[in-house]
Order: C-alpha cells, then structure tokens, then sequence
C-alpha cells in the first residue's frame, strides 16, 4: 500500500483542548467520520465512533472536548477518553480505546498521513 497524505485543516485551528475540526475517512467501501483535536501541545485523530456503542461523540459539531478541555466525551453514554491515547477512562466502555488514525504536523498544517486505522 502506497502512504499517502491529505490536508485536514490549518494547524491554527486547533487550540489545545478546544474545537476540533471533523474529517472522513474511507475504510473498506466505507465513509466513517473522524476527527482532530490538539491536546498537549500535540494533534490526536480518531474515528468518531464511541467505542461502547457506535455513534458520534460530538454533542455539536466539533465539540469533543467535556468541560475542563482534560478529555474527549461521548455525549450520549459519558465515556471519558484520555485525547492523546484515546483510552476510555470511565464509562460503559472503560479500559476500550477509540480507533486511532495517523495524523502529522507539517507546514503549518495538519495532515492525515495514511488511510489505514492504528489499533492502539
């Protein structure tokens, strides 16, 4: 399989543990939806599936983050996730991850780096 890349967003417009930017993905015949959020200093992306039961975790668009902006939520069970690991740290689904997808920094912007899911 060749690595490929493709932009996402502007690294501009990720402030740590604020708004994510929504994306897709194509997996299988499939299109799933993802996401990018910045958390420590770094950018995290994932599929936007709670890993319980799967539907979006964004309450609205782009809104992964609960409250204190410390980790990830699924608005409709309250699983918590670590957002540079995507461990789920209480919830239905505690001790599952989310499905983690490669991503990178690099000119100023933020790149998918390949189509294939990382299993964390």
């Amino acid at each position: 399989m060749v690595n490929q890349t493709r932009l996402i967003c502007a690294a501009s417009e990720l402030l740590d543990g604020g708004k994510g930017v929504r994306f897709s993905v194509l997996r299988e015949d499939k299109t799933l939806p993802a996401f990018v959020v910045r958390y420590g200093g770094g950018v995290h992306a994932y599929l936007n599936q709670c890993a319980h039961i799967s539907v979006e975790l964004d309450w609205t668009e782009g809104e992964f983050f609960e409250s204190s902006g410390l980790y990830l939520m699924c608005t409709t069970h309250g699983a918590t996730y670590e957002p540079d690991t995507g461990f789920c740290v209480s919830g239905p689904c505690k001790g599952r991850r989310l499905m983690a997808l490669a991503v990178g920094e690099r000119d100023g912007n933020v790149y998918l780096t390949d189509e294939e899911i990382n299993h964390g």
